[in-house]
């Protein structure tokens, strides 16, 4: 049995080489079924080659062993680096999956013309790693993730193996790097990381490549790992069954409870060429990307790319109509790939009935409630009593670290995996998250209307009410910046509204719930209003505006405006004998263009709510620019926005409120300003 496999692997492995080089030179005679011309060929080759053979040796091995568990047991590959897109594509070829995705690239010559002609924009798929195909799930843009994002994705999933495929690269990311010491907190994960070492990053020797193999097992085992490793040099049956035994021991370590490593040492780029122009290729970050740039003009290249071609030998892989062949064919039968899918359970029929009256029984009575359906995760950077929140601490469903960009990609392979989830940590520590929930927000776009469960996150302690060195908003405004139709940026007032519209957030799917909150809130305010304010992102607040047309409206976002809107609304009513209006905005966005944001106002809704004539004067606890990025204009009459601006220096609280004009004095004088210039605009 294991050297049938071997055989099959072998030919598994060698197709997905060949059409690796195909899509990355050839425009014609994909199958050679004549002598390589430069007609043949593409004027322009492009494309990452060093990590193709590697990862199409892990990927071949994986669909197959997947084939051969018992169905109970899911392996499910991920890809870490998103050049290895070219992989990706090559196997869901060979295998079929692409075919079924797009018609057009069906298993024979034809299909794989198509390919060939069409990369690197693949009909909308792109060159690198894409969720639409087999081991797409984590996206590869953020590199360093896909170990974590793995280790989310198989917390407490039994029988389910998450294999991420990485490289020696990954591994010196800050991220990789605290994830595999992190994997002791997780016992009831099964993870087989797959550490492709070729002896390079893109552009110099790694650092993992330097270690000799006994550096590497002590490597590991210093982290909590068992290591294997299996070294590949020509590609022999006999070293695919080495690894395919390596594989077996590992994946029954993994399902042991055994957290195992298994690594693939092999040169850079091998299979390709071996040098071109007297100049070494092989082993060297020359091959990262194809050599061969010039087969069209040089009659080297052209030799070159035609005996790498023939070196795999497609005359044993494929029909002449380029359906798969003998051991190829055995093999494509038997592969089998994998997803994350996973039954969402039923939400609970008795509707949340508690109105908070602190930030932790707001907090408290959400999450434990939406932990009794035993599909939640609640994460946290070592801030969980900071928060106010120690009770958690200790919960099975709770987990801390003193590392922001794991907890993000352990919640991103939880609600990958169809399950729900909260990372909780301070609005200035939040930045670090920025690569990845970019990485994430393109990563559902690209997967389309799914059903997932949102990523939320609850950000408390900004610099308002905390020392100089907590006041960072940045990550709002970035997001905003984006322009995702899935972003929410949500600001509550109170407890009670934080409670709500985490509540709404957890029950939420594709979406990035960004919920900015206090945890010293104490100004309580009416709960009237609070279902308009979830169903439609704002709402006016009748205890503190008139009934007529406003003549300034007031537009609050976040819980030290709102604070601030009370107790200065009746002064600028008595003060400027004028008509005020306040409105408690609970989702930023709502302030965007509809035709960007779903919940963006109306013109008749803007007119409705802000009235038609008023100033507007809108408080929020960022960046003043978000604000005026969603306006973008649209209001055509006076607004100021009063927000975030970066002091000088330590400040006390009151002196920075003051500062940046988030105080009574301050919101009166700027409405001030406004009635004056709503005067001379009229």
């Amino acid at each position: 049995m294991m050297e049938g496999n071997a055989v099959l692997a072998d030919a598994l492995w060698r197709a997905v080489c060949y059409a690796s080089v195909c899509q990355l030179h050839l425009r014609d005679n994909v199958l050679l079924h004549q002598p390589l011309t430069a007609e043949h060929v593409k004027e322009r080759p492009s494309g990452h080659w060093g990590t193709v053979p590697g990862t199409a040796w892990a990927l071949s091995h994986l669909a197959l062993a997947a084939g051969d568990l018992d169905r109970e047991v899911s392996l499910v590959p991920l890809l870490g680096a998103g050049h290895a897109g070219v992989v990706q594509l090559s196997a869901s070829w060979v295998t079929g999956e692409l075919g079924r995705l797009r018609p057009g690239f069906d298993q024979d010559a034809d299909g794989l013309r198509r390919l060939s002609r069409s990369f690197p924009g693949v009909d909308g798929l792109g060159a690198e790693v894409t969720p639409a195909l087999p081991a797409g799930a984590f996206l590869g843009g953020r590199l360093g993730g896909c170990l974590p994002f793995a280790q989310g994705a198989a917390l407490d999933a039994p029988g389910r193996i998450v294999v991420p495929v990485i490289g020696d690269g990954e591994c010196e990311t800050p991220t990789t790097a605290a994830a595999w010491l992190a994997h002791g907190n997780l016992a009831r994960a099964g993870v087989l990381p797959v550490v492709h070492v070729n002896g390079f990053r893109m552009g110099g020797p790694s650092l993992l490549g330097a270690l000799d193999d006994d550096h590497l097992r002590a490597y590991f085992s210093g982290l909590g790992w068992e290591a294997g490793i299996v070294r590949v040099t020509s590609g022999s049956q006999a070293e695919h069954a080495s690894f395919q035994a390596a594989l077996w021991d590992a994946i029954e370590a993994t399902l042991n409870d055994r957290p195992t490593a298994l690594v693939l040492r092999c040169v850079k780029g091998w299979t390709g060429p071996v040098a071109l122009g007297g100049q070494t290729l092989l082993g060297t970050p020359a091959l990262h990307k194809t050599p061969l740039t010039s087969p069209r003009a040089d009659a080297e290249h052209l030799s070159q790319l035609a005996d790498w071609l023939a070196s795999y030998q497609p005359s044993q892989l494929f029909e002449t109509n380029g359906r798969a062949r003998g051991p190829l064919a055995e093999a494509v039968a038997q592969a089998r790939w994998c997803s994350l899918h996973s039954t969402r359970p039923e939400a609970p029929s008795n509707p949340r009935q508690d109105l908070a009256v602190t930030f932790a029984s707001a907090v408290r009575g959400v999450v434990r409630q939406h932990a009794e359906r035993g599909d939640f995760l609640l994460l946290s950077p070592d801030e969980l009593a900071s928060n106010r929140l120690p009770d958690l601490a200790g919960e099975r469903w709770v987990h801390e670290l003193l590392a922001e960009e794991v907890l993000l990609e352990w919640l991103a392979g939880w609600t990958a995996s169809g399950r729900r989830g909260l990372l909780v940590s301070y609005e200035s520590f939040a930045p670090l998250l920025t690569s990845g929930l970019v990485g994430h927000i393109k990563q559902r776009r690209l997967d389309g209307a799914q059903g997932l469960p949102s990523l939320n996150l609850l950000l408390t302690s900004y610099g308002w009410q905390n020392v100089h060195t907590h006041g960072d908003p940045s990550l709002a405004t970035t997001l905003l910046a984006l322009g995702a139709p899935g972003v929410r940026v949500l600001t509550p007032a109170d407890p009670a509204r934080t409670a709500a519209v985490l509540d709404e957030s957890l029950e939420s799917v594709d979406r990035v719930n960004v919920v900015i909150t206090g945890k010293h809130t104490r100004t309580l305010h009416p709960n009237e209003c609070l279902a308009e304010e979830l169903s439609r992102g704002l709402a006016v607040w009748p205890h503190l505006s008139d009934e007529d047309e406003p003549d300034l409206t007031i537009v609050t976002a976040g819980d030290i405006p709102a604070a601030v809107a009370t107790e200065a609304a009746d002064r600028i009513r008595h003060r400027h004998r004028c008509r005020v209006r306040v409105i408690n905005l609970l989702d930023l966005t709502v302030l965007g263009a509809p035709s960007v944001w779903p919940r963006g106002l109306s013109g008749t809704e803007t007119e409705h709510y802000l009235g038609t004539h008023a100033a507007v004067l809108i408080l929020t606890l960022g960046h003043p620019a978000a604000v005026w990025g969603l306006l973008a204009g649209r209001l055509r009459r006076p607004v100021e926005v009063i927000g975030w601006r970066e002091p000088v220096g330590p400040l006390s609280q009151r002196d920075l409120a003051h500062t940046m004009g988030m105080d009574v004095g301050g919101v009166e004088r700027a409405a001030g300003f406004l009635l004056a210039a709503r005067e001379v605009v009229r």
